[in-house]
């Protein structure tokens, strides 16, 4: 019979049971190549996005007198064009006294400035577009889309405020029979943005749609390898789909992965966009992408393949273990001490720097005098894209585990998390 002993909540900058020691070296000279320059340029840095309120009464009197004329108009556009049921979304009554159904029209208001006849036209578009496309529907559709689950679009956890968080990522359409397959004709391609609609709505369906709630969702979109013009058409269509239907639905944009020229024309075009829209954006080049994301989502929540600890069999027992934050200067070794381990006791974790490029190792250290040091992990080099380590040992004497980072040879500060479990054998 096994018990077992969980880690301790992420701790603050100071101690901890399972504290990182860091050994710092020399810093390196600092040198900034002529594209990181134009990265810096480039990268967004305007003011975070704040959502915007839901309560009636943290309303301007305009915006509340335009909320109740939508209401007023959508009521006698219904009246005349139909005698069935009152129009809904997500299954909400939108002419009801229910509070869901004022967030869905400020949402439509926003999209317009809180100009009514064209909020209202926008709405009423929507509500036929819906009817007509069966999104109401779709969530039950088996759409034939199996291999691309879980890597092309995606909901996979939740931010740190608890939006849920969708995943973008088209670059396996670079292979042309892939291509082929699902955009092969125009037949294909509206299936494809079916299945695109389904997944946002899986998203939708984990909203609150209430003052005070979460009202919107987090999107990450990653840019590698993805096939610009053969991929134009499809990311087109579903970009106007979803700008004219699920307004102010996406809290933040995050792009990842993102290749030096896309910031150079993000540049160009920025004078352009509102900075409403500016604010929702967040820009990440390849290498920066944990850094950026453990910003807006914990450790445990981000996918492996981001630089975090998030695997799709996590969600099966529940919600991911929390984890331990901390970072790595260059220069710098850490080596994160796991005492008080008793004899007979299985500790099992995971470790993930983001863009690694630097030595890992773990070693047992018995307390017993003449007991020998166990290198659990010998010292190795991890790449850059290679995903979060888990591994467990099993002692045989009570000590410590030490599991060691070393980023010696890197001038770069990296980001990184770290949890455990151990469980004491109770067997006689």
């Amino acid at each position: 019979m096994e018990s077992e002993q969980p880690p301790p909540p992420p701790p603050p900058a100071a101690a901890a049971a399972a504290s990182p020691i860091s050994t710092p070296k020399p810093p390196f000279p600092s040198k900034k190549s002529f594209v990181s320059s134009l990265m810096e340029v480039a990268t967004l840095r305007s003011p975070s996005f704040k959502e915007d309120t839901y309560f009636i009464s943290h309303l301007k009197s305009s915006e509340r007198k335009a909320l109740q004329d939508l209401k007023n108009n959508l009521s006698a556009a219904t009246t005349i064009t139909t005698t069935t049921d009152s129009p809904s979304m997500w299954g909400i009554p939108l002419l009801s006294d229910d509070e869901r159904a004022d967030v869905i029209l400020l949402k439509f208001l926003r999209a317009r400035d809180f100009k009514v006849p064209d909020s209202l036209t926008m709405l009423q578009k929507s509500l036929q577009w819906r009817s007509e496309f069966g999104a109401d529907g779709i969530l039950d559709e088996d759409l034939g889309f199996k291999e691309l689950e879980g890597v092309v679009a995606y909901m996979q956890g939740y931010d740190r405020e608890g939006h849920p968080v969708c995943y973008n990522a088209y670059g396996v359409f670079k292979d042309k029979e892939i291509y082929e397959k699902i955009f092969g004709d125009d037949e294909k391609l509206k299936k494809f943005l079916k299945w695109r609609v389904q997944v946002l709505e899986r998203g939708i369906n984990l909203l609150d749609f209430k003052p005070g709630g979460i009202n919107s969702l987090i999107q990450v979109t990653d840019l590698k390898n993805m096939p610009k013009r053969e991929l134009r058409v499809a990311s087109n269509s579903i970009l106007s789909l979803f700008q004219d239907n699920y307004p102010e639905l996406v809290a933040r944009k995050i792009f990842i992965n993102v290749p030096w020229y896309f910031s150079i024309l993000y540049s160009m075009f920025s004078p352009f966009l509102t900075q409403r829209t500016k604010s929702k954006f967040v820009i990440a080049k390849e290498g920066n992408v944990a850094e950026t994301l453990y910003k807006f989502i914990r450790p445990e929540d981000v996918p492996v393949q981001y630089g975090g600890l998030n695997r799709p069999s996590d969600f099966q027992n529940g919600p991911p273990k929390p984890a331990s934050e901390f970072a790595v200067k260059g220069g710098e070794k850490v080596n994160i001490q796991i005492e008080g381990i008793e004899g007979g006791a299985t500790i099992t974790w995971d470790i993930v720097v983001g863009g690694w490029e630097l030595e890992y190792s773990a070693e047992f250290i018995p307390i017993a005098d003449g007991s020998y040091t166990i290198a659990v992990e010998k010292p190795r080099r991890i790449s850059a894209n290679e995903e979060a380590i888990h591994n467990s040992f099993t002692t045989k004497e009570p000590g410590k585990m030490v599991i060691s980072v070393d980023n010696t040879a890197s001038r770069r500060k990296k980001v990184a998390a770290y949890r455990y479990v151990v469980r004491k054998s109770t067997a006689i």
